[in-house]
């Protein structure tokens, strides 16, 4: 293929033109009849009976710009798709039901998938065909055939879109029923025996490449260790986090994570960094602090955190998806360096500061081109070079903020200025267990900021949420996702500030989800609102992956809302979805991390902790600081209406009450001595 078969003279948009997605507007220029995914698009593939060709990515993803610039920018190869297919162009972010569904017929198709996404349906949506990045001949060559196939063999395509339907309504994860089994710690142990052999006792993380950070998995660990007190456990998480915040997936310069690496020592990123990882990973470090007291994990928390609201946070307080892995049209460039360019930034000090990043060493990458890396932790640096410390710290310190000014002139990456529901619940967290570690009240404020604009802007009188925010407009009815996650960030928010109305809108919030999305039949809940009519199958979340399924933390809501509300109802919910998941987390604990740490919360007896009185404001904070992960905090200054406070207030001092299963201790004052009682119910 030529450039004389690209679109030529002038270039006129598409229906995406009017879509609010940032990955949509991306291909709104594209010489193809793109249709975004909708009752209207959907009715005009039966109506005309065209196959579907549709096609999913996100604004960050390279290969997604990759296959945009090589195919979808050409004439021949748009007059194909546009004559024989609807197009449709889906943002996986805004479009997490849609996704879901074509990732997984993909998968059965190929055994794998991945983004770009492109697969190819019957008029009426069901999938026959589908894989991932094609070079341009191959796309081309694709196309032509399954449009020969449509003409001449059609009823083989049927054939396999029965198939692969068949296989989308199944679930395997879902036993036929659930097991009539109590929660006990054997399970986990013998999910830990599974786990360990996974571990990369080198470099940190699983073992081989990619390298995904899996911030829900090591959450789970660390709650794990405070349990087993296995040292080697927690020396092995230790190894993780230290390994990736000197390697190239950490920003050494800027602060934050890219998603992952590609090989198998996290140097070398695929460079985007998503809101989703970020914010996990902060949660993550903090509470790695906590247990460790490791002053370089809160320094890493706190540098991420920076860089979310430096790079991340809308004027309105909430935050935006993403950061391209592209700048000026070639991956990674925004954030590469090399040694001429330390030298003319640097000078006399780029020698020094450039053997510490491993420029030229540890750091190269290619073309003369190097990945800023920590060669070593700064003591070590430092001896071996016989410096003073406080005299390098403060050099790199200068050195970052030149080198910053630098990189600042380049070209940008992109931007993902949508915000989603989901995400910004997990930065909500996030900024909320800063605040724990560090008490830096500007943590707290950005959090709370961010939480209220959600309740104003996004969650109706209902206690229906919507998805997205883009421009001042919302869209999209919420997905579970939404829904758990942000109930979630409420009764976090409610922890730190002991306003009430967090809790009662979080009540709400579940309340809604039980009757939009529960499924009594199962005891476990669906993705999508009862009342959304577009997919030929509904689906449920189960898996745990980069980011917790929406059902193991709906699970993780309803253990903790029910504590604090005392609603037997909401603990039976949890009860009942978990032991559902019991084999799944004891053969495939990677995947159910999330799930796991329900089961956890179960089977060690943890403690309700009510602290109620003029002192209660930092009593909570005390307690929320001490790593003891089993314990579910309430706490109010005055009179409350909540019923874990019932006859629990009196004037004039500060009670903490340690219960199990509504059986109380004696109340205590001392920090120390409630810490004693938590420990003493998992005994």
């Amino acid at each position: 293929m030529t450039q004389s078969d690209h679109l030529s003279g002038e270039k006129k948009a598409n229906r995406l033109i009017n879509e609010s997605s940032p990955y949509l507007l991306q291909h709104a220029w594209n010489p193809v009849d793109w249709h975004a995914w909708n009752p209207e698009t959907l009715q005009k593939a039966k109506d005309e009976n065209k196959m579907l060709l549709i096609s999913i990515g996100y604004s960050a993803c390279h290969w997604c710009h990759v296959m945009e610039r090589e195919s979808f920018e050409y004439e021949e190869i748009a007059a194909l798709m546009n004559k024989n297919f609807i197009n449709i162009k889906v943002d996986r972010e805004e479009r997490p039901d849609v996704d879901s569904v074509y990732l997984i017929a993909v998968q059965l198709i190929n055994g794998n998938g991945g983004w770009p996404l492109n697969c190819f349906a019957l008029p009426d949506g069901r999938p026959f065909y589908g894989g991932t990045y094609y070079r341009p001949e191959q796309w081309l060559e694709l196309l032509t055939r399954i449009v020969e196939l449509r003409e001449t063999h059609s009823s083989d395509l049927e054939k396999q879109a029965v198939q692969i339907s068949k296989g989308l309504h199944k679930d395997p994860l879902i036993p036929a029923a659930a097991p009539q089994t109590s929660f006990t710690t054997e399970l986990l142990n013998e999910a830990m025996g599974k786990w360990q052999y996974s571990f990369d006792l080198k470099n940190g993380g699983y073992r081989g490449a990619p390298k995904f950070p899996m911030p829900d998995n090591f959450r789970f660990l660390l709650r794990y260790y405070s349990f087993s007190k296995d040292k080697t456990l927690l020396n092995y998480i230790s190894l993780t986090l230290e390994k990736m915040m000197s390697g190239g997936i950490y920003d050494q310069l800027g602060g934050g994570f890219a998603r992952y690496s590609v090989d198998a020592t996290w140097k070398v990123p695929h460079f985007e960094k998503m809101l989703y990882d970020n914010a996990q990973l902060i949660s993550l470090y903090c509470e790695a602090y906590q247990v460790t007291k490791n002053q370089d994990f809160l320094k890493v928390a706190s540098e991420t955190a920076d860089f979310v609201l430096a790079e991340l946070a809308s004027p309105e307080g909430i935050f935006y998806s993403a950061l391209d892995a592209d700048s000026a049209g070639e991956e990674g460039k925004y954030y590469v360096w090399t040694e001429a360019e330390f030298k003319e930034i640097l000078g006399e000090n780029s020698a020094l500061i450039g053997e510490f990043y491993g420029l030229n060493g540890p750091g190269y990458w290619e073309e003369d081109r190097n990945i800023l890396v920590r060669s070593m932790p700064v003591d070590h640096f430092c001896s071996q070079k016989n410096l003073d410390k406080a005299f390098f710290v403060n050099l790199l310190d200068h050195s970052r903020i030149k080198l910053l000014g630098a990189r600042k002139k380049r070209v940008r990456p992109g931007l993902d200025d949508k915000s989603l529901t989901s995400w910004n619940a997990l930065m909500i967290n996030a900024l909320a267990d800063l605040y724990i570690a560090t008490e830096d009240i500007k943590y707290l404020n950005h959090a709370i900021r961010a939480t209220q604009f959600i309740i104003d802007h996004l969650v109706e009188s209902d206690g229906s949420i919507y998805h997205a925010w883009k421009s001042g407009n919302r869209s999209i009815e919420g997905f579970l996702e939404d829904y758990s996650f942000f109930a979630g960030a409420l009764i976090r928010i409610y922890q730190l500030t002991m306003e009430e109305k967090y809790i009662y809108l979080a009540d709400q919030i579940v309340k809604y989800s039980i009757s939009a999305f529960y499924d009594k039949e199962d005891g476990l809940f669906w993705f999508t609102d009862r009342k959304s009519p577009e997919l030929f199958v509904r689906k449920k979340e189960l898996t745990d992956n980069v980011i917790p399924s929406s059902n193991s933390m709906m699970a993780m809501v309803l253990f903790n809302l029910g504590q604090i509300m005392e609603n037997d109802d909401y603990q039976r919910i949890a009860e009942r979805m978990v032991k559902m998941m019991g084999e799944n987390i004891r053969n495939y604990p990677t995947s159910f991390s999330g799930w796991a740490a329900v089961w956890f919360n179960l089977s060690v007896n943890y403690s309700e902790v009510i602290v109620c009185g003029d002192n209660a404001h930092n009593q909570m904070l005390r307690l929320l600081k001490e790593p003891l992960p089993v314990k579910i905090i309430a706490g109010s200054k005055g009179e409350s209406t909540l019923p874990i406070f019932r006859y629990r207030y009196f004037p004039g001092n500060t009670r903490i009450y340690v219960c199990r299963n509504k059986v109380c201790k004696n109340p205590v004052t001392d920090i120390e001595e409630a810490a004693s009682q938590i420990i003493e119910n998992q005994s």
